[in-house]
């Protein structure tokens, strides 16, 4: 019955998507003045956004992504990463949007969108490889132990991780060299855009209000961005892993196997479009907060990053403590979904609206650049098993 309510459980989330933008946003939150009214519409904004739509919309993209792949061939992290790297993606174009339609109004609040955008973007990266760094360090646990392990000990909320000798499919060797392939083309791209916002993103001319070093990533470093990653993308866009097995896929995945290629489609759009206004809403709501809090924009930003990967990271938490030799996809899954965010990241240079502070560009990176590392090591010992 659940399968079967999937197509109206994907139009609820739409309707819930559009009251967040047009009613809460539109005539609550930017029509009220109170404190105790925004913070609360803010809450409700945040819970609902993240709780409830971008939770379900993560389901759907984990039930079709095994169907889709064994289709089209794509590899199954490469087409998981496109459904939960929307949100990343979203917030930042939105984010840049707004900032280019104040600029030449109100340019100290253009660039604060601008620093929401970039921290938002850069910031769901971090969050994503470190959650990937957790997932696959316990699964690397439950194998040295040779026992089940809780995924957040010691807290059984969170599932339990199997040996791998436990797995009905365990992932391949190739699986694991794609992963490590992937998230060192990750790395090389991340250092690029660093590197480039440093040599040639500085901001001379600082308008009244920032204090420091002010770095841009520039159109023409964007566009180089864009086709990097659409390069990294395609090579990689190919399916390591075998097609599943029948009797391993579940009640929602046999729903969706008995579904045409084009529906299957068509519900992944929907689940977009509930992404798509559910963000705006919160992009809204992360600048009223940091009015409310006098938090700094960066700060907002990096803290709303989180909102983005949330369903990165739920995928990669199911595929982890699920015993179907979807971690390869998980790993995969978690480099494609940064690399697409990296993508994301050059569309809002394109557009011209993204910004770092000195500090906060320099933290960001390293912190990117350490987690790839950490994700790197795990992969390889999670290899060492198959071998």
């Amino acid at each position: 019955m659940k399968a079967k309510n999937q197509f109206v459980k994907i139009i609820f989330y739409i309707a819930i998507a559009l009251f967040l933008r047009f009613v809460l946003i539109d005539r609550v939150l930017e029509a009220y003045g109170q404190w105790w009214i925004q913070a609360l519409t803010i809450a409700v904004i945040f819970i609902v956004g993240m709780v409830f739509i971008f939770r379900g919309t993560a389901n759907v993209i984990e039930e079709t992504t095994d169907v889709l792949k064994d289709r089209t061939g794509l590899a199954g992290g490469f087409l998981q990463s496109f459904g939960t790297a929307f949100p990343d993606m979203i917030i930042g174009v939105m984010a840049a949007i707004l900032s280019l339609q104040v600029r030449e109004t109100d340019y100290v609040r253009a660039i604060n969108l601008a620093i929401i955008a970039a921290s938002a973007t850069f910031g769901s990266n971090i969050y994503n490889i470190f959650h990937a760094v957790w997932c696959i360090y316990r699964q690397n646990l439950a194998d040295i132990k040779n026992k089940a392990v809780l995924m957040f000990p010691p807290f059984k909320f969170g599932g339990r991780l199997r040996p791998l000798k436990e797995h009905k499919v365990k992932p391949s060797i190739r699986e694991m060299d794609g992963a490590i392939r992937v998230l060192t083309a990750l790395t090389l791209l991340t250092a690029f855009v660093a590197m480039s916002m440093v040599i040639f993103g500085r901001v001379a001319d600082l308008s009244e209000g920032f204090a420091g070093d002010l770095y841009q990533l520039i159109r023409p470093v964007g566009i180089v961005l864009f086709v990097l990653c659409i390069g990294v993308l395609f090579y990689f866009r190919k399916s390591e892993k075998p097609e599943s097995p029948v009797e391993e896929i579940s009640v929602e995945e046999r729903y969706y196997a008995s579904r045409r290629t084009v529906r299957i489609w068509f519900d992944l759009i929907l689940s977009g479009i509930a992404i798509l206004f559910a963000a705006e809403s919160m992009v809204k709501s992360m600048e009223v907060f940091s009015h409310l809090t006098h938090i700094p924009f960066v700060i907002t930003g990096i803290m709303a990053g989180i909102i983005g990967c949330l369903g990165e990271m739920i995928v990669v938490h199911n595929f982890s403590i699920n015993p179907k030799g979807r971690i390869g996809d998980a790993v995969v899954g978690v480099a494609m979904d940064n690399i697409v965010t990296t993508l994301g990241a050059s569309l809002v240079a394109i557009m011209g609206g993204i910004f770092l502070g000195g500090n906060s560009l320099i933290l960001i990176f390293i912190i990117i650049l350490t987690g790839n590392t950490l994700l790197i090591e795990q992969i390889s010992k999670l290899k060492n098993k198959l071998i």
